[in-house]
Parts: structure tokens; sequence; C-alpha cells
């Protein structure tokens, strides 16, 4: 007997026979006896109804009233899978972010988790309920309620494993677990059995949908392991933990890409020490994300250009808090250019075989794709290149690294 966390996304829940399908599922863990909190994310597509909504009344609707609308979604989720497992005979309660003492930092809809007092839910889960808890919500120390932005509910459901110590954390998908690269984009795309935290968390950063980043960090710092695995059909799903158990003889693991990329360039910036942190910090102090950076320095030259890249959505936000800040930073001309994607290897082989950038930059060479800017860390390589080849490159180098076959356990012979 133990304590498992669960996770349904908008997909898993989409409908009523989708959320009675979830209840018979948690149904079967219970029987196993285990103690279950499921959480789960607003039905279907209801989140963009929300938006659209918001949208039609306003072009730039307040971020605390868009929480107080958004949030609504995942309670109408909960309640209608309580009300699913009251008719299986089990005892359920729904809670919403708050109510499960979830405590967030006082940022709306892109706010981190601070603190998680499990008091409450242990109290429902000692007395023989399974609880249900709204994802992706929360709530400030003096009572706002916040969201936790992209990735939100998956975030939560680790948050609370980690906090009630639990056994592990179950997400389930519409897909059977994480592959090499989407199978959308790659159809010889193959699943894995296991992957290291590590790999995970730069394939969740550079793009693969399946689990955000900041549920695969908060999974590695408090050592909670992960079960991606298909709400729809009764297989294996993919191991997220520390360290996988098999060696597959694969210096690169999987492909990531993300369409929604911008190149930024500040142009005739005065060349001088501490260029970089004026600027960075200053995006950062409004909570842009910046990924690929080139300082275009030279030295002995007067002035310098940075490029940078970031995610398509906060560009305009960039552009403004730059343009407001021009005569500070001092810059001549800010530029950008759209319709860019970022595509990834990843894998823990590439620390001990050298030549993997290498044979990434010859394969999208000849496959007559451009390499616009390049970042690196010790177990991926990104290249931003057009959006209009990014399928392309993503099926290049998924068949350039052998990852169309399906992975293998290597046996030494001794």
């Amino acid at each position: 007997m133990g304590l498992i966390v669960q996770k349904f996304g908008g997909t898993s829940v989409g409908s009523i026979e989708r959320i009675k399908h979830v209840a018979r599922l948690i149904e079967a863990e219970v029987k196993q006896g285990n103690q279950i909190v499921t959480v789960v994310s607003a039905m279907g597509k209801s989140t963009d109804q929300l938006v659209d909504m918001a949208l039609q009344i306003t072009s730039r609707p307040s971020p605390r009233e868009m929480d107080m609308l958004l949030t609504t979604g995942e309670q109408v989720s909960i309640a209608l899978l309580c009300m699913a497992l009251h008719e299986l005979g089990l005892e359920a309660i729904s809670f919403t972010g708050w109510q499960a003492g979830i405590e967030t930092e006082k940022v709306h809809q892109k706010a981190r988790i601070t603190h998680i007092d499990p008091e409450k839910i242990m109290g429902q889960l000692n007395q023989g309920r399974i609880v249900v808890v709204a994802g992706f919500q929360g709530v400030t120390p003096d009572g706002q309620i916040t969201t936790l932005g992209r990735g939100g509910s998956d975030t939560t459901a680790v948050a609370l494993a980690a906090a009630l110590k639990a056994e592990r954390c179950d997400i389930y998908t519409d897909v059977r677990g994480i592959y090499t690269a989407d199978p959308r984009v790659v159809p010889s795309a193959t699943q894995l059995k296991q992957i290291s935290y590590d790999e995970m968390l730069e394939l969740a950063t550079l793009g693969a949908g399946v689990l955000h980043p900041r549920a695969v960090e908060c999974a590695k710092k408090y050592g909670v392991p992960l079960m991606v695995r298909s709400s729809f059909e009764a297989v294996p799903g993919t191991e997220v933990k520390e360290e996988v158990d098999m060696e597959t003889g694969r210096v690169v693991h999987g492909v990531a890409h993300d369409g929604r990329v911008t190149k930024v360039t500040i142009k005739g910036l005065k060349n001088e020490i501490g260029i970089l942190s004026r600027v960075f910090n200053l995006l950062a102090q409004h909570n842009i994300n910046i990924d690929v950076i080139i300082n275009q320095s030279i030295r002995g030259e007067a002035h310098t250009s940075i490029s940078f890249s970031l995610d398509t959505e906060d560009l305009d936000q960039a552009l403004k808090v730059l343009g407001d800040h021009r005569s500070q930073l001092n810059y001549e001309d800010l530029v950008y250019e759209r319709d860019l994607a970022k595509v990834s290897i990843v894998g823990a082989g590439m620390i001990s075989n050298p030549g993997v950038a290498a044979q990434m930059f010859q394969s999208l060479a000849e496959a007559g794709i451009e390499i616009k800017m390049v970042s690196t860390s010790e177990i991926k390589v990104s290249c931003i290149v057009p959006r209009q080849d990014m399928e392309r490159a993503v099926q290049t180098l998924h068949t350039a690294f052998g990852l169309d076959k399906v992975e293998e356990q290597v046996t030494s012979a001794n």
C-alpha cells in the first residue's frame, strides 16, 4: 500500500465519458490498496474558450482577473470527477488549489509554488477518501488567486507528491510515454522505457510537450519518481528517475523542437564591461525568459551587438521594455526576426562522445537547412533554424542519430 499522486490533463478529462474512464482508473489503483491524490486540468479546450471570452471584452485583460477567470476551468473538472467517483461507490472530495494548501509567490499568470501545507490533504486521506485537486492554481499569502502558467498542472502534481512524500507521481497523457521525438512529426519515433531527470529536463525545456520543465525540475530536486503513461491504453509507460538502469549504446536519446522562437538583436550597444548584465537584468525584472545569447563583441571596437532568442509570446513585452529603456542602454537600433524554430538533440552520452555537435551541423547542412544560432550544454545541442524547415530538421536528426530503431539493452560479452 502506497500513496500515489496522479495527474490527468485536459484531453484525459475532455468529456463526460472520459471523466468516467478516469474514475475507473482511479478505482483500479484504490483496489490495489493505494491512497490516491488526483490532480486534474480543465476539460479539453475549455481554457481556450475562457481566454476567447476575455478577449472579446478587452484586448488587454487584467492578469489578476484572468487568473480569477481561468481557475474556474479546473473547478468544473474536479467537481465532475468527484461525482463520477461517488457513482462508483468511492469516497472522494475535491479541493481547489488554495483549499489544498498550495501557496505561491505574488505573480499573476506565471506564479511559482513557494509552499504546500499537506495537513488538509493528509487528513482526508487518513479518513479513507480520494482527494481530487485542481491543478494550475494556488493562492498568495495575502489571499490572491494565482495560476502557474503553462504546464501548471504537471507542476502541481509533482509538488504535491514531494510535499506528501508520495511513492511516485503518475502523469497520464494522450500518448504512451516519452518518445524519441514527437510522433506527429516523426512517425518512426519510438517510446523510451526509461529516461533520466537531466535528459527529461532538457527535452522538456527544449519543447517536448509531454512534461513541463518546472515539473521535472521539482521531481529531480525532491527525488520524486515519475511515470508518464497513457490514459487510454493499458500499456507500460516511461519511467523518469535519477539514473536509468539500461545501457542502449545511444549517444542521443531524443530530438525536441519548439516552433515559437523569435530572434532579437540590439545593435550599437557601447562595448563595455557590464552591458550584458544591464540588458538581461532588465528583461529578468519583467519575467522575460531568454534562451540562446550571442554577444558579437570584438576587442577594441567601440560598439557591439547582442542577439538573443525568446518565446514569441514574450516578444511584445521585450520590445516594450527595451524601448522604454533605450536612453539608459544607449543602443542604436532594435530588430527582430520571427518565424524561427529551435531543434535540439539530447543525450547523456554526449559527455563522453566528442563530435556530436559536428555530426548535427553536417546533417543539417546536407539537408540544406540554415543554422542561425547555436547553444550547447553537456547533454544537449540546440540550433535555431527557419520555422519552415523545423519538421524536416527533426526528421533528419532523428535518422542521423539512429533513433528510428527501437531501443535495445546492450549486453556486454564477458
